[in-house]
């Protein structure tokens, strides 16, 4: 592990290892939901709470699957191994999920299974990808590099994988059964391919015994730490703003295909610009982030973008609902709707990076306070936070869908007014009242730059002198 500059190379090999993941995630989020409630007919509440439930099951496992990796001992390190084994069963079951074998409306098991599996395969498959990022680099803003370029990688995967299914594999139809099985096999190519390029690329950086045989895999012990790192402070603190923007964003995500068909009607031709959009919002936190972070550090970043994020999302909504909207379906109200998406998202994402980042702050915290490095247990709590949160904003989804009784195999333009403007309100709602939230608790992270950069000293230099010393060694 190094304070220095990290090659560009290898910032790119290792953010490659986060396409899978942003696949996935716009699957389950954009998709899954319109899929099996509107092509395969099953209730939309069935769908979502097979969707929480894989959600919770995976979060629970997460931190087992992190402590595993922190323990795993061989030639190749302590990642490596989860990276080379996970992805090709990854890409079977993934296909699976998208051609269920089944004759009509599937069986709430066959979704809860198949759900459940994926989301551990992606698991073992992220949780060692991302734990390998403090461990390459100490330095403060490296790791934000490191993060913009692994977020980078992902939006644009998961935005190809969108654009790719709106105007290819859906083009004709979005509820076209053959049309999600390909858009299946496109996602399992990718994401194998993707998680192992990732893997051998970064061999020979990381590859090797870590310095210590770390202790034998105890479930009781395991346990113990897991309870003992999330107990930190800080850590705890990052977890209730990330619990709240996860849910906002889950619960967005799950109704994205009711929003943009059903409340602004926005025909194909501008769906196939959305996804540029977004990315172009990427491209601009990629290019500004490290910047914000220079000047207001990583807590105040994270908690005005929130607000900022929040505003300019919920903007639309009221305008439209005050009648103060274009048209709807025409150019004007998708343009104007795409201004204030863009700089939503960029927030929204910037709001991302940094938490995502501050967790690798909470890493040399806990090794100052117990003598071990625990990336991967961190890493799968900050998946526990996602994951849970998620599943909790797609069930809200549900719900919302259930309360407004929004028909099923409806059609844009089709759906009346009163139903549309009861989804609006219940939707603004929430997502107002969790981006208070959410901004409150990211702006109280603990941890500054100053306070990192002395503790790697005060790190460096019990390392230095050692226990006959008086110091520690980690």
């Amino acid at each position: 592990m190094s304070a220095s500059p990290v090659p560009l190379r290898l910032k790119v090999y290792n953010a490659s290892g986060s396409i899978a993941f942003g696949i996935k995630d716009n699957g389950f989020s954009v998709f899954l939901l319109t899929f099996y409630n509107q092509v395969l007919g099953m209730d939309a509440w069935l769908v979502s709470l097979a969707l929480v439930i894989a959600l919770v099951v995976d979060a629970m496992i997460d931190p087992f699957l992190g402590a595993l990796s922190d323990r795993t001992y061989t030639p190749w390190g302590r990642r490596l191994p989860w990276l080379y084994a996970a992805p090709l069963p990854l890409a079977v079951v993934w296909y699976m999920l998208w051609s269920p074998p089944v004759d009509g409306p599937p069986e709430f098991w066959t979704l809860l299974g198949l759900a459940i599996v994926v989301r551990l395969l992606l698991s073992a498959c992220e949780v060692p990808s991302i734990s390998l990022v403090p461990e390459i680099t100490r330095d403060y803003d490296e790791r934000t590099t490191l993060f913009r370029y692994r977020f980078l990688f992902g939006w644009a995967s998961g935005l190809i994988a969108v654009f790719l299914a709106y105007q290819v594999f859906l083009r004709d139809d979005l509820l076209s059964l053959e049309g999600y099985r390909q858009y299946g096999l496109y996602g399992a190519i990718a994401m194998a391919a993707a998680v192992l390029f990732s893997a051998a690329t970064q061999h020979r950086y990381v590859a090797g015994y870590p310095d210590q045989r770390p202790p034998r895999f105890n479930l009781r012990e395991v346990f113990g730490e897991i309870v003992e790192a999330f107990s930190e402070r800080a850590f705890l603190i990052f977890a209730a703003g990330a619990l709240a923007a996860y849910v906002s964003q889950g619960m967005t995500f799950a109704l994205s295909n009711y929003l943009y068909y059903f409340v602004w009607q926005l025909n194909e031709a501008q769906l196939a610009i959305y996804p540029l959009i977004l990315f172009m919002s990427v491209v601009a936190v990629f290019l500004t982030v490290s910047r914000l972070h220079l000047r207001f550090g990583k807590a105040a970043t994270g908690a005005a973008t929130t607000i900022v994020s929040m505003t300019f999302w919920l903007v639309p909504y009221a305008l439209r609902y005050a009648g103060m909207w274009p048209e709807l379906g025409s150019a004007g109200s998708a343009w104007s709707l795409f201004l204030f998406v863009f700089v939503s998202n960029a927030a929204g994402v910037a709001a991302v990076i940094s938490a995502t980042s501050m967790v690798a702050e909470i890493i040399e915290a806990y090794q100052e306070k117990s003598g071990r490095r625990a990336e991967g247990s961190f890493y799968a709590g900050n998946w526990l936070v996602q994951k849970c949160a998620t599943g909790v904003g797609i069930l809200f989804a549900g719900g919302m869908l259930s309360l407004a009784a929004f028909p099923t195999g409806a059609r844009p333009g089709a759906v009346a007014e009163p139903v549309i403007t009861q989804l609006i309100l219940l939707y603004c709602s929430a997502v107002f009242l969790l981006g208070l939230i959410s901004a409150y608790w990211l702006g109280r992270f603990p941890i500054s730059r100053a306070e990192h950069e002395a503790r790697l000293a005060a790190l460096d230099e019990a390392a230095r002198l050692g226990p006959d010393d008086g110091g520690k060694i980690i």
